[in-house]
């Protein structure tokens, strides 16, 4: 579980990524006339799940991908962890330099 006062990096913020998705996730709801039963019901979540996330921001990612689903919104899911784009074959070079990881020895 998350604090509300960790990671209060101004780049990285784990709170505020998942309270955004939350605000969305219900303005969406709303938008499609959508009562938090009957998006529970579609979805196949409990309302204590559904609820949680509208108010303290916190569900599994199973069933935040369920509600998604519903709400036509897993797009973005595809491109959660996809290969970077570069911009610019200088920056394919730079990349291409710097050295793998490896494992390190297992007798260490």
């Amino acid at each position: 579980m998350i604090a509300d006062n960790d990671f209060l990096l101004d780049n990285f913020n784990p709170v505020a990524i998942m309270k955004g998705i939350a605000v969305r996730m219900r303005a969406h709801r709303l938008e499609l006339n959508l009562t938090q039963k009957g998006l529970a019901t579609k979805a196949g979540v409990s309302m204590g799940s559904l609820k949680r996330f509208e108010n303290s921001h916190e569900i599994s990612l199973k069933h935040l991908l369920m509600i998604a689903v519903v709400l036509d919104a897993t797009e973005e899911f595809e491109h959660l962890f996809s290969k970077r784009q570069y911009e610019s074959i200088e920056e394919v070079l730079k990349m291409s330099k710097v050295k793998k990881r490896e494992r390190g020895s297992q007798n260490a």
